[in-house]
Formats: C-alpha cells, structure tokens, sequence
C-alpha cells in the first residue's frame, strides 16, 4: 500500500534567506486576495467565476505588468498553488464543507508550497535542502525522510521558519494489534475507553492563559506598530506557539498508543460548533448562564477534539485498522446492562446509575461502552447490507436482535 507522511523541521535560514521566504509568503498572500477580490467583484456583477487556469492567465499578467513587477522576484510554482488552494476553498464551500474563503492576513498562516519535486534538491546527509529563489537553507535533521518527495511546504511561525517534506513510499498491508475499544470524549476526562481506562486532559491553554493575558495587556499598552508593539506581539506569538505545540504533542502520544494497541476504535461524531455555540443570545431575547457557557465552550475547544479524530483516522489506517464513528445521542444517558433509556440515569457528570435496574458506573465509561455497541451495530449493519445503521439508545429488543446479528458476522458480544 502507499503511505502518504509528512515529515516537519525547523529551518536555519540565513538573514538574506529569512527575508526572502517573508516576500514569498507576502507575494502567494497578495495574489490570494487579489484573485478572491477579483471572484467576488465578478460575483456582484453576474458574470461567471473564473476557473484555475483563467487566473494562471492574469497571473502571468501580473507578473509582467506594471502595477506589480515584484510578483516575478516569486517563484511561480507557489503562487499558482496559491491560486489551486482558492479553486478548492470554492469547491469546498460549494459542497458545504467549508464557509467562504476569507482574506488572508499578514501574520497568520504565512506559507508557500513547491509542488515539482524535481526542483527540490534534498541533502539528509549534511541537513540541508534546496529549494527554486531561495538556494541551499539548513534544518535541524531530527530524524530520516522516509520515501520520495513529493511536494515541500515551508512555513512562518512565531519568528521561526519551518519545513515540511511531503513523501509517498510502498510499505506492506500492516496487520493490526489488538481488538475494538469504544471512546468517550469529555472535559473532566479528556478520552475514557471502554475497558476502563483513560487520559487526563491537558488543558493546554488554561496553563498558560494566565502568561498570554499579561502578554496581550502589555502589547495594548504599546503604541501600535512601533519597534516595542513588535517585539511584545512577538511574546504574545511565542505563547501561542507553546500552546498549540504542547496540545499537538499530548494528542499525537494518545493517539499512537491507541492506534498501536486497537484494529477498530469507535468514537462519537461529535459536533463540536454546536456544542461550543455561544449561549449570549440577543438583546431582545438574552439567553442565560452566559459566563458558565463560556467557559465551558473555552474548556471544550481547549481539548483539540477534532485534531483528536483526525490523527486517529490516519494513524489506524496506517496500522491496518478502522476508525468508525457513530452518532453521539444517548451515548450517557442508556444502561448498558438493561438498555433503558433515560436522562435521570446520569444523575450528575460523573455517576451514572440506571432508574431501571439500579446499575451503577462512572458516566464516562458507560459512555463508551455504548459507544463500542453502538460502532458493533454499525458495522454489523454495513456487513449485512443495511440502510442505516442504528444509533445509540436503541430499545432493548433491537439491542438483542443486534447481538445476535453480531454473533452471526463474527463479531464477538459485550
């Protein structure tokens, strides 16, 4: 099978180079917003949106033009990416995945891509790579490129400059490890599996919220863009930067060890923007517990829930095994032992006691045993040709039929 991987490291850029790599990104940010400006004027004007190769023709004219000749010091590759990444922000909005593209700005995601591998130059030997304007730049070779590259994207963070190799190799059909687990997501309890155990949240933000609140007021005592603004907003990045950096590592080593140790993993298809909605409401209908909502919504989106399935999806993929998610409804609020369904069985956020049978557990737990069913009788449906596959919460006779339609596929009951 192919494995597609991509492989991140800090560059080492001279002076020269560094202010290269800031034009280039603030030349594919132009012609970004250039092209969208120019897709939303023709929008207003009933005319028909240009299509990739309609807006690789007036980027040749504005390299050549007038107006803007410093577009031609770029290389051309990235800024025609640039244009392919605006054709699939359209597409993207068109199918309802995405909102509307917006205009970049400078400062946040400044990027560029070579897409032709063959003006790439990669030296793991001496830690270094070539890349088209820019010559040979250093990195800090961390570990080996597996596999040919394919494309190399290189990056603006925090006054750091990174680089991230893309490459495709032939690896064989893994065989996976383990069995199936069901997770429940949460805030006092990051992930729960359903065989007991769990990871502790990270709260990767809440750490360090009190240093970026002092960093964000120094910076507004600062009149804006002077020598002192810059350096404060600086600080402010460098914190931002230590966030996401320590959420992104604490998800990537609980989402090794699960993919490592499991062929299927269920997980609820929790919808995140709903359930971080604010609670603020209107001025003619004020909506109540607003400060409580807040910090819950704060809480939740500090936990990185969908980079968390991401990661899974992939990561299984490369293991051999399967990711299936299933709808989250009712997953706390059914008895795993009776399967009654009621909302007075989660009596508070950890106890769960079933009003029917008396069974007592941790609330999260029960979650992802239900969870676990639930992704059982997902798959037992798609083996045997079904429709739709049931949810979580379903009645107790069809939770038997759906044992016994498990039993009959080869899949092993709760």
């Amino acid at each position: 099978m192919q494995r597609l991987q991509a492989y991140k490291y800090e560059l080492m850029p001279t002076g020269e180079q560094q202010r290269d790599m800031r034009r280039f990104a603030g030349s594919c940010r132009f012609v970004f917003n250039k092209a969208l400006a120019l897709q939303k004027e023709r929008y207003e004007q009933g005319k028909k949106k240009l299509g990739y190769a309609g807006l690789c023709k007036l980027l040749t004219e504005w390299r050549n033009g007038s107006e803007t000749p410093w577009l031609a010091d770029a290389p051309v590759h990235p800024l025609q990416q640039t244009l392919k990444d605006l054709e699939r922000a359209y597409t993207n909005f068109f199918a309802k995945r995405a909102d509307f593209p917006r205009f970049k700005n400078k400062g946040q995601s400044d990027s560029f891509r070579y897409p032709d591998p063959k003006q790439i130059k990669l030296d793991q030997a001496n830690s270094r790579i070539f890349l088209p304007k820019l010559g040979w730049l250093r990195y800090r070779n961390s570990r080996e490129v597996l596999g040919a590259v394919k494309n190399v994207t290189v990056s603006l963070s925090a006054g750091k400059c990174f680089v991230s190799i893309q490459t495709e190799r032939e690896v064989e059909q893994p065989i996976p490890n383990g069995g199936s687990v069901g997770i429940d997501l949460g805030v006092v309890r990051f992930a729960t599996l359903s065989d007991g155990t769990f990871y502790a949240p990270l709260n990767s933000f809440r750490r360090h919220e009190t240093a970026l609140r002092k960093a964000q007021q120094a910076m507004s005592r600062k009149t804006k863009f002077s020598h002192n603004w810059k350096k404060a907003k600086t600080r402010v990045q460098r914190i931002h930067s230590r966030i996401g950096n320590a959420r992104r590592d604490f998800l990537h080593k609980a989402t090794t060890t699960i993919s490592q140790n499991h062929a299927m993993v269920c997980i609820e298809d929790l919808q995140v923007r709903n359930m971080s909605r604010s609670a603020a409401g209107t001025t003619e209908t004020p909506g109540k517990n607003v400060r409580a909502k807040s910090g819950l919504n704060k809480a939740i989106l500090d936990q990185g829930w969908a980079e968390f399935r991401r990661q899974l999806d992939y990561k299984l993929a490369w293991n051999g095994g399967h990711l299936i998610a299933v709808p989250a409804q009712n997953t706390s609020r059914t008895c795993p032992c009776c399967g009654h369904v009621s909302a007075d069985n989660r009596q508070t956020q950890a106890r769960f006691q079933c009003v029917e049978c008396g069974f007592k557990e941790n609330a999260d737990l029960v979650g992802a045993i239900n969870v676990l069913r639930a992704g059982h009788a997902r798959l037992a449906c798609e083996v045997s040709g079904a429709v739709m596959p049931p949810a979580a919460g379903t009645r107790r006779s069809d939770l038997c039929r759906l044992d016994a339609g498990m039993s009959a596929v080869g899949i092993p009951r709760l």
